[in-house]
């Protein structure tokens, strides 16, 4: 039988419903409930430390919701007011936040990562097995701690001029980093951003602490949670959700395709062929707007961006500034079922201001019904970052448009 043919425009509102970009808004002030939903739609929301405008996990919550309480986040992820951790760290797609429930799932990367994630975090590990169990028996005793405490209790100081030294300063982080990385500590992260290294039983739980899928199983289970996440899909897609290498990804496909919880289409104009996740929606209209993190699961694997929505995406925070084409922080924007603009924004916390420093309209798309909707979300969105005003700079074919509509 000849897979079932999918339009573009199908493809996109089975994507956007899968993301949550469907669902019903709030009716009043978003809820606990609400961020499951959420994540339970997400799958994870990866982390990132630039504060130009707001952290990166806390913007697919506030894309989907609209304004919320970020000590929601908080609460589930770091300060659990009672109850269940519902969120913990793990490198994902990238670091990221995952339901404390999938943590096992990733048992199997943990296993290659046991002396750590990087060369030189490995190179520390093994020479510093010893310091390891030490590191560990002061967490054990103190609870969760930062690097520099443990130093501190261990009398480590850091001596000037020794670079490369057992005990410099900075060799306790990377031993903290490769335990992180194999799964013996876990994390939780204080107001700056900070890791706070704990014992992993203390904070997923001694039962999931305890569990170790076999491998072949968690990547089937992983590639599933893609596809509920996703909607349709390639195997480029869905290996990448979860950073799983293809070779890995394509037998979990095969035997999901097996079992009935993935059935294989086209898209018209995708080269691979795609999978659509058994019972995914497909809505007739989506109606939506949403200033969107450059590190959203929606954009953040750009080839899947661009085939999607015909969106060419690049982040540009490491490019020379003079080489830049649409700025520093630049943010995409939603409307409908298209990508039809892209913001350059920075939260001047000073001046209580959210500078809008360049604004451009994606081909195709009337600068002016972009401009009119644009303006109503960022004003709400300076509105929950606790800013002020609106400025829009001259930068982008957007930013006169935008500007006539703000009255700037």
């Amino acid at each position: 039988m000849a897979p079932e043919r999918l339009s573009p425009a199908q493809a996109r509102r089975t994507a956007l419903a899968a993301q949550g970009f469907a669902d019903r808004a709030p009716s009043g002030t978003p809820t606990m409930a609400h961020l499951k939903r959420v994540v339970g739609r997400t799958g994870l929301l990866q982390m990132d430390s630039v504060n130009i405008v707001a952290r990166a996990h806390f913007m697919p919550l506030y894309s989907r919701l609209g304004s919320y309480d970020p000590d929601l986040l908080h609460r589930a992820a770091w300060q659990p007011v009672r109850g269940k951790r519902l969120l913990v760290e793990y490198w994902a797609h990238e670091a990221a936040l995952i339901p404390v429930d999938d943590w096992p799932l990733f048992r199997w990367r943990m296993d290659e990562f046991a002396d750590g994630r990087y060369r030189h975090t490995r190179e520390v590990m093994r020479r510093n097995r010893s310091l390891a169990e030490d590191v560990r028996s002061v967490i054990e005793e103190i609870g969760a701690a930062m690097p520099r405490t443990i130093e501190e209790k261990l009398g480590i100081e850091r001596e000037p001029g020794t670079a490369g030294s057992w005990w410099q300063r900075g060799e306790i982080k990377h031993l903290c980093e490769a335990m992180f990385a194999a799964g013996d500590l876990s994390a939780v992260r204080n107001g700056n951003f900070m890791r706070h290294y704990d014992l992993t039983e203390r904070v997923v739980g001694a039962d999931i602490a305890a569990q170790h899928p076999d491998r072949a199983q968690a990547h089937r289970d992983l590639v599933a949670r893609a596809a509920r996440s996703l909607g349709v899909a390639t195997v480029a897609d869905l290996a990448d959700y979860y950073r799983l290498k293809p070779a890995d990804a394509r037998p979990a496909v095969a035997d999901l395709v097996d079992a009935g919880v993935l059935h294989e289409v086209s898209v018209e104009g995708w080269r691979d062929p795609a999978y659509l996740a058994d019972g995914a929606p497909m809505p007739r209209r989506i109606d939506t707007s949403a200033i969107l993190s450059p590190f959203d699961p929606l954009v953040f694997f750009r080839p899947r961006a661009e085939r999607l929505f015909d969106f060419h995406y690049r982040i540009e925070i490491y490019v020379p500034e003079h080489k830049r084409v649409h700025g520093y922080y630049v943010l995409p924007y939603l409307l409908g079922t298209d990508i039809a603009a892209r913001v350059d924004l920075k939260a001047d916390r000073r001046s209580r201001t959210l500078l809008v420093l360049g604004a451009f309209c994606e081909s195709g798309h009337d600068r002016g019904v972009v401009a009119e909707r644009l303006a109503d979300d960022l004003r709400t969105f300076a509105g929950w970052l606790d800013l002020d005003d609106v400025s829009v700079g001259t930068k982008g074919d957007l930013a006169r448009d935008l500007r006539a509509v703000m009255g700037c």
